[in-house]
C-alpha cells in the first residue's frame, strides 16, 4: 500500500533540529521525498506499524505534528502530478 507521510518539526531549538534530520533520515530509509516534509512510501501493513512507531519516538508531540495518509493499493488512480520535480515510481525495478 502507498502511504503519504508529512511532518512538520519545530526547528526553533538545536534539539527541535536534530529531531527534523532524524525524521527525514527515516523517512528516506522508508520511501521517497516527493516535498520537503512529505514522503510517499510503499509498504506492507508490518512495516507501516515499525514505521509509524519509529516515527512516534523520535517527534516532541508538544511541538511537532506527524501524519500518515493511507493510499491503499489502488493509489495509481488517485495521485495526479504537475511540476518539474520527477517522482520516481516506487515500484519500478532498480537497473544498477
Amino acid at each position: 500500500m502507498l502511504i503519504v507521510v508529512t511532518y512538520d518539526v519545530s526547528t526553533e531549538t538545536s534539539a527541535g533540529r536534530a529531531r527534523l534530520r532524524k525524521v527525514a533520515k527515516q523517512c528516506q530509509n522508508y520511501g521517497q521525498r516527493v516535498q520537503n516534509s512529505v514522503f510517499e512510501c510503499i509498504m506492507d501493513e508490518a512495516q507501516f506499524v515499525s514505521f509509524k512507531n519509529s516515527l512516534l519516538k523520535l517527534i516532541n508531540e508538544d511541538e511537532d505534528s506527524l501524519r500518515f495518509y493511507r493510499m491503499g493499493n489502488a493509489y495509481r488512480n488517485r495521485i495526479e502530478y504537475f511540476g518539474n520535480r520527477k517522482v520516481q515510481d516506487l515500484e519500478a525495478p532498480i537497473v544498477f
